[in-house]
């Protein structure tokens, strides 16, 4: 089978979503595709097998690097596991689904990084780019996998790049890259800050001559990364923009780079999702897209689920889905405009102080805890706030009912990963919901 791989002999570690595109993608381009995996059962082995992958479960093995010339590691593997260990030692390149597919794109693509806000700006630039008129479309690290669409019929894409992803691209040349903001997260994978940060300025490390980066005027941490860019930079912020920026104006967005363009007003509230439409306005001009479909991109642009919509509501208490906020940064954010709320947080910490959460003392009525960092959470805000620990999701939606004060808002914004106790963090975010729904329904019959 000829192929852009054609006389590769691939390893794939791991099969989760970006492994299996990886795999696939390998087997259709030509490769001798392997792929291992530690689960000992997993679901469309079939049809793997059907392209010729072979596939072995059960762990990862040294002898599973014979006769290999190249790695393809999936995000879940961290960089000091054993078996991309073995790989250094065989002299092996080992790349990220991410740069298989910077490798298969024939087209030009915006690729958007950052602590928070990756999936909501990299959904808001495809929408822009379609605005357009391009045939555009979200992928990566969004659900989509990169290898993906790079084979697919488009003009454009706009990819969302994880740390994970970014630790191992080689030839990674986005013609817009964008560095949304850093906060200490995944130091269990990365191991240090540095580590992290340096994983993120790989966004912009191969861009060149005629390539754009779009960087954060208002994070101190990642506009000190973006300004080691080695193209042209642009900025963006929430507030009022300089020369070379995109910020507001009267609730307007404004571009002043090259001159001053008004952009229209994003239909979406709170402080978030305002800064995500500054970066996805300055990313689209960067890229050269007209300015009217950047409003319009916007307009039909719709909120990815658990990034703070309302799920129900009890009597003049709501419930705001939050469970995407993984990480401090993510939680103090997504409180900035809130008040009156009870907070249920908690989960896998990742190696990261989560200290920090004691500044939203002042907008709490109270903190319901949960999972493995349970402990660390109520030592916080003991003290503060009344705190409670629940050891299930359908606990802690109504001890914070409890507790949350008449016309408040009980929010899950865990600050942790999900994994302790639930699949992911969309698993947490629909339990949440659920019990949610479930509490409002008997309030509502018992009148």
């Amino acid at each position: 089978m000829s192929g852009a791989f054609s006389g590769e002999r691939a390893l794939v570690v791991g099969l989760g979503r970006s492994g299996f595109a990886a795999a696939r993608a390998l087997a259709e381009e030509g490769a001798l595709v392997r792929a291992t995996e530690e689960r000992s059962t997993i679901e469309g082995v079939e049809d793997l097998a059907a392209l010729g992958v072979e596939v072995v479960l059960g762990g990862h093995e040294p002898a599973h690097m014979d006769g290999v010339t190249l790695v393809v590691t999936s995000p879940g593997v961290p960089e000091r596991a054993p078996v991309l260990g073995w790989a250094r030692q065989h002299g092996l390149p080992v790349w990220s689904e991410l740069e298989l597919g910077a490798r298969l794109c024939r087209v030009p693509f915006v690729a958007v990084t950052g602590t928070n806000g990756k999936s909501t700006t990299t959904e808001m630039i495809a929408s822009i780019m379609r605005a357009s008129g391009l045939n555009a479309m979200a992928c990566g690290n969004i659900g989509y996998p990169f290898t993906t669409a790079a084979r697919e019929a488009h003009d454009a894409l706009a990819v969302e790049a994880s740390s994970f992803q970014l630790r191992f691209v080689e030839t990674l040349r986005p013609r817009v890259s964008v560095l949304l903001n850093v906060s200490p997260d995944h130091l269990d994978w990365h191991g240090s800050v540095d580590s992290y940060a340096e994983a993120k300025s790989r966004i912009f490390g191969l861009q060149g001559e005629g390539d754009m980066h779009v960087g954060n005027a208002e994070d101190t941490v990642a506009a000190s990364i973006s300004r080691g860019a080695p193209c042209r930079v642009v900025w963006f912020r929430s507030g009022e923009p300089d020369v070379n920026e995109v910020g507001y104006v009267e609730d307007e967005l404004v571009s002043r780079v090259d001159g001053e363009r008004r952009l229209g007003r994003p239909p979406l509230d709170g402080a978030a999702f305002r800064e995500d439409s500054a970066a996805a306005a300055a990313a689209a001009v960067a890229f050269g897209l007209i300015p009217e479909a950047v409003p319009e991109g916007l307009r039909v642009m719709r909120p990815l689920p658990h990034r703070g919509e309302q799920v129900a509501s009890a009597g003049s208490v709501s419930f705001v889905d939050n469970s995407k906020a993984t990480n401090v940064h993510a939680t103090l954010a997504s409180l900035r405009d809130r008040e009156r709320v009870v907070l249920i947080a908690g989960g896998l910490s990742k190696g990261v102080d989560l200290s920090p959460l004691a500044a939203l003392a002042p907008r709490l009525f109270g903190v319901i805890a949960i999972g493995e960092a349970a402990a660390e959470i109520a030592g916080i805000f003991e003290g503060l706030v009344p705190v409670r620990k629940a050891g299930s999701i359908e606990e802690a939606v109504r001890s914070a009912f409890e507790l949350a004060p008449a016309n408040g808002v009980v929010m899950l914004a865990p600050a942790c990963a999900s994994w302790d106790m639930f699949r992911d963090y969309e698993e947490r975010g629909e339990l949440f919901a659920r019990a949610a729904v479930r509490l409002a329904e008997e309030a509502d019959a018992r009148g």
